[in-house]
């Protein structure tokens, strides 16, 4: 899980970078060229990105309590997807908006209780 997680962050870490200087690749941008597309894809990549993540560092801290993993996690990458969002602001190819910065809160709290509720088992 270790490295899936790895992988995914670091792919979204790909497309930030390819997004502010303007180089996303066109499939990209046909996948969520529909009304609100963007909102879908903050919520499904950080919702994937903390499932990951919260997985990796539940089955790595198993002596930990689960909600404290689960939480500590959820709100780290929070903060980066807020720094992250924030930072649209000086790039002329980005766009801050408050409600991508929800989708993408919501995708980190459905993923992260995913990512707990699954590890009771």
């Amino acid at each position: 899980m270790k490295y899936i997680a790895a992988f995914f962050l670091v792919f979204i870490i790909g497309v930030v970078i390819l997004a502010d200087l303007d180089r996303l690749p066109p499939f990209i941008h046909a996948i969520y060229d529909f009304p609100n597309g963007d909102k879908l894809g903050h919520f499904s990549l950080f919702g994937v990105l903390n499932f990951f993540l919260t997985r990796a560092f539940l089955s790595s801290l198993p002596n930990r309590p689960r909600n404290w993993v689960t939480l500590s996690v959820g709100a780290i990458l929070s903060l980066a997807i807020t720094l992250e969002e924030i930072s649209q602001i000086f790039f002329s190819a980005r766009t801050f908006s408050l409600i991508d910065l929800f989708a993408s809160f919501l995708g980190v709290v459905v993923g992260g209780w995913v990512a707990w509720w699954l590890k009771k088992w």
